[in-house]
């Protein structure tokens, strides 16, 4: 990018100067990417991310993921609508139109139980699904590190390790040469 400084020159330094999302180091295999995970966790560092082509065990783990809130979100849209569930069918069964069918109380539990348990199953289903997308950040056309050219052989055969560089412990020339003690085949800096 270029602009014109005051003599009429053109400057090569860029407009603005964008802070850098953090470093990536690459990796041949999940159990490289594995334990540099566990090291670069036990140092310190906390806003760390891993990229693999395939799932790899005891990654989430190493990286310090712990809390998975699908969980809560499905009981909370399970109960959604069960609640909802009953409560139309009590409104409409008791309030709005009590008709005496075949000498049945107007409250008839029993009665609403099927389409109780199938709208708790319904929701519960979507809230999942909703939960999932959601909770992941996706869908997500775009991301800081697909402008590390070498990151297109995530989906493939390589796995990266991303420091951000929101992390309180994080100091670009001291993260990099921790990165480098970890053996990477390559390490690169993440732009925004």
């Amino acid at each position: 990018m270029s602009d014109f400084s005051g003599d009429g020159s053109i400057s090569d330094a860029p407009i603005y100067d964008a802070p850098a999302y953090g470093l990536m180091a690459e990796f041949d295999s999940a159990q490289e990417l594995v334990a540099a995970a566990h090291k670069t966790h036990e140092a310190g560092y906390q806003k760390i991310d891993a990229y693999s082509p395939f799932p790899v065990e005891g990654l989430a783990e190493a990286i310090g993921f712990h809390k998975n809130g699908v969980p809560l979100v499905v009981l909370i849209g399970g109960l959604i609508g069960g609640i909802s569930a009953y409560a139309l069918q009590y409104w409409v069964a008791v309030i709005t139109y009590p008709v005496n069918v075949g000498g049945r109380p107007f409250h008839s539990w029993p009665s609403f139980i099927i389409v109780t348990f199938e709208l708790t199953i319904l929701f519960g289903g979507l809230s999942s699904a909703i939960g999932m997308l959601v909770l992941n950040g996706l869908p997500m056309p775009y991301h800081p590190v697909f402008n590390v050219p070498e990151f297109a052989k995530a989906s493939e055969n390589k796995f990266f390790l991303v420091v951000f560089s929101s992390d309180p412990k994080y100091d670009a020339v001291r993260t990099r040469s921790f990165l480098a003690e970890l053996a990477p085949r390559m390490i690169a800096e993440v732009p925004s």
